[in-house]
This record gives C-alpha cells, structure tokens and sequence, in this order.
C-alpha cells in the first residue's frame, strides 16, 4: 500500500503542467530527485527505498517548521541522525537497527549532494554527516543437505502446483539465485543442451550466466511438460513459474511458498527462499568449491559479502580442528596407556 501511495506521489500532481512549476518546497525537489534516478536507470527498488526514507526527512524537517529547500541547514541535518537512532519501530517498539539508520542516511547524503551538484543549494548540509558502522551478521539459519532433503520431500505433487513449488525449491538450491531473479526467470532463460542459466538484470541491473544442476533441470522439465501448461490463462506470459491464476509469481508469492513449506518440515522456523540461498553457499564450501567460484553464481560484486559464508560453513573448520588440536577428539586419539607389567610398579607411582 505504501509502494503504491510513493508511485502515486511520485508521478505528480495534476492540474498545472509539469514544466512550469518551480520546485520550491523540500518534497517537490525530492520527487525530481527520484525522477532523475529514474532517468539514470536505478533499479526501481532503489527509487522506491529512497522516496520513503527521504519522504520521512521531509516530515520530520516539516515538524520543525522547515518546508522549503532553502531553509534547510547543517545544523539541522546534523541533529537527524540523532532522531533515527532515537526512533523506534511501531510494530515492536525497538530502536531501528543500524543497517536501517545507515539506508536512511545515505539517502538522505545523496538528495544533498545531487542538490549541491545541480545548483539548487549553494553548500551541501549533509557533507559532515558519517554513517553508522555496517554490521556483518551471520545467517540466522542454515540448512543442512540432509534439511534440505526433507524440504523437498514434503511437497505434494499431486496437483500441479505441487510440481511448479517442487522445481522452485530445486532451482533455489542449485543455483542459488534471489527471489527477485527467480520471479523474473523466462522460460527462454534456460538452457537444457548446456545446463545453465540465465539471469536477466540482477542486483545491480547486471546479467549472469550460471550453471544449474541436473537434478533441477529435471523437475523444471517435469514441470514444463506436465504442469505449466495446466496453469497457464489465456494468453501465454512466458515467465518460467506461475500462481494458479496463470499470472506470474511475484517475490510476495515466492516467500509464502517456500516459508510454508520450510515451516510445515519441521526444519526452521522461520527463513524462505534466501535460506536456499544460504544453504547453497555453505554446501559448497563444504564440499571444497573455492569462495571466488561461488561468488560469481551468487551475483555477488565484492568478495568481502561470499566470505560471510566462511564463518557459517562448520565443516572444514571442524576437520581443521579435530586434526590439529590436541584435545578435539579423544576418541580417535586416545592416549597409550603406560606399559607396566604384572608384578612390577611403574617409575610413575614410585
């Protein structure tokens, strides 16, 4: 509802053409802001995230009794970040985390900065401001292969959406592709003769060729031959994966399948089709593929987010440690006890 309430204020007013309005007010230049991010092809996600972080700075300056852009100071800018930290969360009364005050802040430094750039401020008022620390965390869940077998094996297949969800879960785990990819996927986009696949304008708006696995293309097959047919209406859309209704499967749909079935096999309880993704990378690792293969079927642009994965995978850490501590595994080695005949006493007890 609120995407939708952006993309409406977003698009403008009606009444008095476009071209002869001059911005004034600090919402008007934030709605040209994001129409010229949009012109220089940010992912609309981008533009969407930043309307609503910038959105919020202009209430919060309108409180204030700040409206327009000029009226806008350093001083003032200065005191927001103490506000976003202060805030908290209507849902569950917490403070903001960090990763959250860090996105509202670089939006709030890059409006300033393209204000500077494009002459409507003669100083930029956020070039002092400094982010917050990113924070690396871990994965909350990981699944084991064995979990993940399980997953699988908790899927129905006797209706056809049972099959589409089936060749969902094995194109996740094989290819480790984001929901966003995998709702974008066309039918065109694999190729069977070659076992591979590709992603159209990724995160990043960058395309990647990546293998997927036999197994997978298998079920993909299987659902394309017995049960895309029955899901399609009318007019053939050529996306990969389908609802019931024929339309394609958007990133909300993706995350109730697959959380469904995550939740109903007892493995997690909670986590969806980034869980896969994780899931993946750690099986992988485990099984010895190097960080830079992996980083490349994930998409990922610096190695630094593929190492997160060196910290959850357990495996080669524990055969490391078992083989080099001298106390990890005293099964396997257990110390020789001292050759002391019958009758005689060892020099120990002496």
């Amino acid at each position: 509802m609120r995407a939708r309430k952006h993309r409406t204020w977003l698009a403008g007013e009606t009444g008095v053409p476009e071209k002869f309005k001059k911005p004034q007010t600090l919402q008007e230049f934030i709605r040209e802001y994001c129409a010229w991010m949009g012109q220089m092809n940010y992912s609309p996600k981008t533009v969407e995230t930043r309307l609503g972080a910038l959105l919020q700075l202009a209430e919060w300056c309108g409180d204030r009794g700040v409206q327009l852009l000029a009226q806008v100071t350093a001083g003032l800018v200065e005191r927001y970040p103490h506000h976003l930290y202060q805030q908290k969360n209507e849902k569950d009364k917490m403070r903001r985390c960090f990763a959250t005050q860090r996105n509202h802040l670089t939006a709030m430094r890059e409006f300033f900065r393209w204000c500077y750039r494009k002459k409507h401020l003669s100083f930029n008022p956020a070039s002092e401001i400094e982010l917050p620390r990113s924070e690396r965390r871990l994965p909350r869940t990981v699944l084991t292969p064995q979990q993940v077998e399980q997953v699988m094996a908790s899927v129905s297949l006797a209706e056809p959406d049972g099959l589409r969800d089936r060749a969902i879960l094995e194109t996740l785990y094989s290819t480790g592709v984001r929901r966003q990819e995998l709702a974008g996927l066309c039918v065109y986009d694999l190729n069977f003769s070659h076992g591979t696949l590709m992603v159209r304008l990724g995160k990043g708006k960058k395309d990647r060729l990546i293998p997927i696995g036999e197994r997978a293309m298998l079920w993909i097959e299987k659902y394309l031959a017995e049960a895309r047919p029955l899901l399609v209406r009318g007019r053939d859309p050529a996306v990969l994966f389908l609802t019931n209704e024929g339309e394609p499967c958007t990133v909300a749909s993706l995350s109730d399948w697959v959380g469904r079935y995550v939740r109903g096999a007892g493995v997690a309880d909670r986590g969806s089709c980034h869980l896969f993704r994780h899931s993946m990378a750690t099986a992988m690792l485990d099984h010895g593929a190097d960080l830079r293969f992996i980083q490349a079927i994930l998409g990922h642009e610096s190695l630094e987010s593929t190492q997160i994965y060196t910290h959850v995978s357990m495996q080669k850490l524990k055969e490391v440690h078992a083989a080099h501590h001298p106390g990890a595994n005293l099964r396997g080695k257990a110390q020789k006890k001292p050759d002391v005949k019958p009758g005689k006493k060892s020099r120990k007890h002496v």
